[in-house]
């Protein structure tokens, strides 16, 4: 039988007096609370993160496939057209799961791995990109007003389920392959400072190389709203024949072609593959995440932010921990001589009290959690809390929660609190049984 863990059972059973009841609730709470915080910094951190990546991946896919010279951004690939008639056009979607080798020695690297990715190509799709000048005439204007612009051409091949939850007015534009669309998507930034809405003509001007200007005529057939203000402010889609003509590129000539994937972990995989495995010499692919390396820069920042919240949360569960034991150590004064009496070592003692300590750190994880998981089902359910979107990009504090990572912030503040009580109940040993039991 494990003495110090039935005595310890017996002590929390036995209750004890006013005072340590109190300090023991209060330390209850603490652990508590500091666990419900940080339940809900996660899943609000990791949600946040998640539904801005969502949003950028839909809107510019995963990884992109363009000519070799047009690999540092995606406002480069307008001057370097590729044809769009490739091998892998548009079988890659068929590839599953792929296994990446690992690199070997002879490139005087180390051995690694391989690398198994979780998913597979789930679409792939053209697009050209086309920076210009947008007019509009207001009604009861004098003047066009005009602003920048930039075109994104969409073929019959572009993904609208995944892009199509953004619509919030009128309908997809469609690319038919027997006649051209002269739709035009724009943003509900975009609409809303020039004032036009569906059924509005908009004048698009491209500034060629030569210095000549070569305009278009559309007419806004839907208004998208991704929250993301970088994006939405610049963007407009359109049948990708349009800038193909401005551009005075050849028929079947495109900007690249954006790979969307079953699984975001697998991008660096997948970009890999495909680069090294599928592409001619003269393509080059790269993925979203390093072409907008900024946004994605800033979304890693989050990751700081929690773990300094997780850090202070965990300090405050030792520091009330630590009160409590000392409490409970001085109170059980009298219990401590009598054991060291009857031959008890410190050490069996001392776990007496952690086993105890470690009773309440469970009583308050389980409240922290549940109460934490409370707050963030009913956030998940019906959006209580509303975030500025103009600033962060969501109008809804958005909640993932990653079981693993809960699961990981439980056993850490068990073991990491219950590690810290190691010191304090020391204490035990500075107990004088003689003087323990005669103490009244």
């Amino acid at each position: 039988m494990n003495l110090p863990l039935y005595l310890a059972r017996g002590v929390a059973k036995g209750g004890t007096k006013s005072v340590s009841r109190t300090i023991i609730g209060i330390a209850v709470a603490a652990v508590a609370i500091s666990m419900a915080t940080m339940v809900i910094a996660s899943a609000l951190i990791a949600g946040f993160k998640y539904e801005i990546s969502d949003k950028i991946f839909g809107f510019w896919g995963h990884v992109h496939i363009t000519d070799d010279m047009a690999s540092y951004g995606i406002f480069d690939s307008y001057n370097y057209p590729i044809s769009a008639d490739q091998d892998f056009y548009p079988s890659l979607d068929t590839i599953g799961q792929v296994t990446l080798a690992g690199f070997g020695t002879g490139l005087g690297l180390n051995d690694s791995e391989p690398q198994v990715s979780q998913g597979g190509v789930k679409h792939i799709q053209q697009f050209i990109v086309l920076p210009g000048i947008v007019s509009v005439y207001p009604e009861g204007e004098r003047y066009a007003t005009q602003e920048a612009l930039v075109l994104k051409g969409i073929a019959g091949d572009y993904d609208w389920p995944t892009f199509g939850q953004y619509l919030v007015e009128g309908e997809p534009l469609i690319a038919e392959p027997d006649s051209i669309n002269r739709g035009i998507v724009i943003s509900s930034i975009t609409a809303e400072r020039l004032r036009v809405g569906l059924g509005d003509r908009m004048d698009f001007a491209f500034i060629g190389s030569g210095g000549e200007e070569r305009p278009r005529a559309f007419k806004v057939t839907g208004i998208y709203k991704t929250g993301l203000e970088e994006f939405d402010r610049q963007f407009a889609l359109v049948d990708i024949r349009h800038p193909r003509a401005l551009l005075g590129w050849k028929e079947g000539e495109i900007g690249g072609f954006e790979v969307i994937l079953d699984n975001i972990e697998d991008m660096d995989i997948f970009n890999d593959y495909i680069h090294y495995n599928i592409l001619p010499q003269e393509l080059y692919a790269d993925n979203i995440r390093n072409k907008l390396s900024e946004l994605f820069n800033w979304l890693e920042v989050q990751d700081y932010t929690m773990a300094m919240i997780l850090i202070l949360m965990v300090f405050v569960a030792i520091i009330n921990m630590v009160t409590a034991l000392l409490i409970l150590i001085l109170e059980r004064t009298n219990m401590i001589g009598t054991l060291k009496a009857l031959g008890q070592t410190n050490w069996s003692i001392r776990q007496i009290f952690l086993y105890y300590a470690g009773f309440i750190i469970g009583a308050g994880l389980l409240f922290g959690n549940g109460f934490g998981l409370l707050l963030c089902w009913l956030q998940d359910t019906f959006g209580i809390v509303h975030l500025d979107e103009e600033s962060y990009y969501l109008s809804i504090a958005p909640i993932k929660i990653d079981w693993l990572m809960i699961i990981g912030l439980n056993v850490g503040t068990f073991v990491i609190t219950l590690l810290f009580l190691v010191i304090p109940s020391y204490l035990v040993t500075k107990v004088d049984p003689v003087k323990a039991i005669r103490f009244k």
